[in-house]
């Protein structure tokens, strides 16, 4: 195995074509997939599978619905940033005078 030269890219030829192939190739395949996941969501013989493929279909048309972040308190990430902030950067700071 080659040394690992400074200044060099670890991978000088680049992503490997077989990936590049292989995603093309299920490009090429999307509408028939949609139709698939569309065939189940209507008649899938199972609830699950239905509303499996509804969610995949909706995912892929509408992007899928953010998620909410929360501290393990609760607290939105800019109480917690604010609270890292506190003890990292002004560990000397009491909570009460951070803000000013």
């Amino acid at each position: 195995m080659a040394k690992f030269q400074p200044g060099q890219s670890g991978n000088p030829g680049g992503r490997p074509k077989t990936i590049a192939e292989v995603r093309d190739l299920a490009r090429a395949k999307t509408a028939e997939a949609i139709e698939a996941l569309a065939q189940i969501a209507t008649a899938g013989e199972s609830e699950a599978a239905r509303v499996s493929a509804a969610v995949a279909l909706l995912d892929r048309a509408w992007g899928k619905a953010p998620q909410a972040i929360a501290g393990a308190d609760g607290e939105g990430p800019v109480a917690v940033v604010s609270r890292i902030e506190r003890v990292i950067v002004r560990p000397n700071q009491k909570p009460e005078d951070a803000d000013g």
